[in-house]
C-alpha cells in the first residue's frame, strides 16, 4: 500500500493538544490529507460524545470523502460515528467514552488502562516531531540556536494543569537548575509554552547568561530546539511534552512541579524512567542512552496494517 493510494481526514476539536497529536500520526502515514474542524452548536457540544452531532454543522463532510478519518477530542465522537456509516475506517486518538466498538482502532497511552481488540498502545503520545523531521532540522538548524556553543540543552516549558500547579519554591528551584546546567558547561535554549505563567518563565530567562528563550517573535525554535539538544529539561505537567522530548534520543531530565498531583502523568513519567528514556531532574544532567521513541510511526504502521486487512477482505469477498 502507497501513501497515495488513500485519503486522510482529521477531524479536529479546536484544542491544540488533540490536533497535534492526530497531525503527527498524519505526518507518519503520508497521503493526502486535509484538517476538518468540528464546531457544534452549544448543546450538541455539550452532549458529545454521548449526543448526535449538529446537523447543522455540515463542514466536516463538505470534500471528498475519506478513508481513513482520524479524530481526537469528545467532541468529534459523534463525526466519527457519522464518517464510520459511510464506510471510513476510523481511527479515534485516546479513549472516546462512547461506541467504542464502532471504532475501527482506538490509541491510548500505555499508562492508560483501557484496552480491547480494537486497542493499541504506545510508551508516549504520538507528535510531529518524526525523525525525518528532527534530521531536516539539524540539517538546516534555526540561526539562533546554531550559534550557541555545545553541548546545547533545550528547557520545554509548559504550566498549571488541573491537577498540578507550580509554587514560588518551584520557580526558585527552576532557576537553580538553568544555573546548574549552565555550571555543567551547556548553553541553554528554551522556550514556553501558552501555559506557562509569567514567573515560571522569569526563572528560567533571569538564569540564562548568554543562552536563548523564545519572546514570542518569530517562528518558535521548538523543534530546532528538539533536534540540536545534547540534553532535554521538560517540566513534568504534560505527557505530550515529556513525549516529545524522548523523540530526540537526548537524556530527558523531567522537572516536577510541586503543587498538586496527577497520578496518572507520574505513572506515565514512571514506565520511561523504566524505560531508560528520561529521568527525574536531581540537581544535575546526566549521561544516558536510549533508542528515540517514535510513537506516531508506531501508531501509523497499526493504521496501515489493520486497514490494509480490511481492505484485503473486502477485495475477497464473494460478489454477490
Amino acid at each position: 500500500m502507497t501513501a497515495d493510494s488513500f485519503r486522510v481526514v482529521v477531524l479536529g476539536s479546536g484544542r491544540i493538544g488533540h490536533e497535534v497529536n492526530a497531525l503527527g500520526v498524519v505526518e507518519a502515514l503520508g497521503g493526502a490529507h486535509e484538517l476538518r474542524r468540528v464546531a457544534p452548536r452549544y448543546l450538541c457540544g455539550r452532549l458529545a460524545p454521548w449526543g448526535p452531532l449538529d446537523p447543522r454543522d455540515d463542514a466536516p463532510f463538505a470534500g471528498p470523502a475519506p478513508d481513513i478519518v482520524i479524530a481526537s477530542g469528545r467532541v468529534t465522537v459523534p463525526y466519527a460515528r457519522a464518517w464510520k456509516r459511510r464506510g471510513a475506517f476510523v481511527v479515534f486518538l485516546q479513549d472516546p467514552r462512547w461506541a467504542r466498538g464502532e471504532m475501527d482502532l482506538i490509541w491510548v497511552p500505555e499508562h492508560d488502562s483501557f484496552r480491547g481488540p480494537n486497542v493499541m498502545a504506545s510508551l508516549t503520545s504520538p507528535h510531529p516531531f518524526s525523525p525525518a523531521r528532527l534530521a531536516a532540522a539539524r540539517a538546516a538548524p534555526d540561526s539562533r540556536l546554531a550559534a550557541l556553543p555545545g553541548p546545547r540543552c533545550a528547557v520545554s516549558l509548559g504550566g498549571p494543569s488541573g491537577a498540578q500547579h507550580f509554587t514560588a519554591d518551584d520557580h526558585a528551584r527552576l532557576g537553580e537548575a538553568i544555573r546548574a546546567i549552565r555550571a555543567q558547561g551547556f548553553s541553554v535554549m528554551a522556550t514556553p509554552s501558552r501555559r506557562t505563567p509569567p514567573a515560571l518563565a522569569a526563572a528560567v530567562r533571569e538564569n540564562i547568561g548568554d543562552g536563548f528563550f523564545w519572546d514570542g517573535s518569530g517562528e518558535n525554535p521548538y523543534p530546532a530546539m528538539l533536534a540540536l539538544a545534547d540534553a532535554v529539561l521538560v517540566t513534568g505537567d504534560s505527557a505530550n511534552m515529556v513525549g516529545e522530548a524522548t523523540a530526540t534520543g537526548a537524556p530527558v531530565h523531567v522537572f516536577e512541579p510541586s503543587g498538586g498531583r496527577s497520578a496518572k502523568l507520574a505513572r506515565a513519567i514512571d514506565t520511561l524512567v523504566a524505560r531508560g528514556a528520561a529521568r527525574r531532574w536531581a540537581g544535575r544532567l546526566e549521561r544516558f542512552s536510549y533508542a528515540p521513541i517514535d510513537a506516531s510511526g508506531e501508531i501509523a504502521a497499526e493504521i496501515l496494517r489493520r486497514f490494509a486487512g480490511r481492505e484485503s477482505i473486502a477485495t475477497s469477498a464473494p460478489q454477490r
